[in-house]
């Protein structure tokens, strides 16, 4: 594999940018994951696009990580490439429509959520408060139609580009995504999105900045902040709720070596005491048998898996 580590170089001249065995503990918001056998950061859609066709031409798997939240990587690490967003990625345009009385605004699929809604909020833009406190990027948010108190990706986006699995560039639209609950098109279709357009009102800045404000510290009143974590780590069951049926079981607690269900809220799996990732695949197994045991309702995982859990 020299062949593709030396091309991949031509590639991406900066230093830094191909690192070789490099902890993924140091790039998920759980904190654990051993190492990616090429951990690599593109700045340029030129540059993203010249990669995958590289990684396609020698048969290397990729995957593009985000902000690394939402995700558990094993221990044994991950094969292949690991896909860093920057650069140009994680820049935004915002611009006001007097005339319809909206903001357009346009995301790179690598800039934080977080990020973008501030920037909104200080505009006076309305209808992204719900995501500031979600610890995610554009990119993987639009994937995924993130969501939170009440609302969704899908509510304000009108298109999205991707670079697709061939490594071209397409164009999206909001119904082309096919977005709902946890869910979109790019499931499916292997793609990575470099940019997102948005649609948003005009509102009160103060009003917005409050709502903000009140979200977040709704979020730490009831979420284990104070914990490594991916956020919620089993997807929400028709017509319940799944931190809802963990407790129910009598699983508040529960720990598993280092990984344990979170009393403050037992949706979320934390990572309480120097955990491994085998520690929180293992609570997470346990959980979803215990659930369905007592309930008879099989929680699915909001959490993606990346690398060989079976070791």
């Amino acid at each position: 594999m020299e062949g593709f580590y030396e091309e991949l170089c031509r590639i991406l001249t900066e230093e830094g940018s191909v690192l070789r065995e490099e902890p993924m503990k140091n790039h998920t918001t759980f904190r654990v994951g051993g190492p990616a056998e090429y951990f690599v950061t593109v700045k340029t859609t030129e540059e993203l696009q010249e990669t995958i066709k590289l990684c396609n031409r020698y048969e290397v798997p990729w995957f593009v990580l985000g902000n690394g939240s939402n995700l558990l990587v094993s221990d044994a690490g991950v094969r292949g490439v690991i896909l860093r967003l920057a650069g140009e990625f994680t820049e935004c345009e915002i611009k006001e429509d007097i005339y319809s009385g909206n903001a357009d605004a346009m995301a790179g699929g690598g800039m934080l959520l977080s990020a973008f809604a501030m920037r909104l909020a200080k505009k006076g833009f309305s209808g992204f408060e719900f995501a500031a406190g979600i610890p995610g990027s554009v990119g993987g948010a639009v994937m995924m139609n993130a969501g939170a108190y009440g609302g969704e990706i899908k509510d304000c986006i009108t298109k999205a580009e991707i670079v697709t699995e061939a490594g071209e560039r397409k164009i999206l639209t909001a119904e082309e995504l096919k977005l709902s609950y946890r869910h979109s098109v790019l499931m499916e279709e292997k793609g990575i999105v470099t940019k997102a357009w948005f649609s948003f009102p005009i509102g009160s800045k103060l009003y917005i900045l409050s709502n903000i404000e009140m979200l977040n510290r709704k979020r730490k009143e009831k979420q284990p902040l104070e914990y490594p974590s991916a956020g919620s780590t089993f997807k929400r069951p028709v017509g319940n709720f799944a931190g809802k049926l963990i407790m129910e079981a009598g699983l508040a607690g529960k720990q598993i070596g280092g990984a344990a269900v979170s009393e403050k809220h037992c949706g979320f799996v934390i990572n309480k005491d120097n955990a491994t990732a085998k520690d929180i695949y293992e609570l997470m197994q346990y959980v979803t048998d215990k659930v369905e045991e007592y309930s008879g309702i099989r929680l699915e995982p909001e959490v993606k898996l990346l690398g060989d859990f079976s070791i």
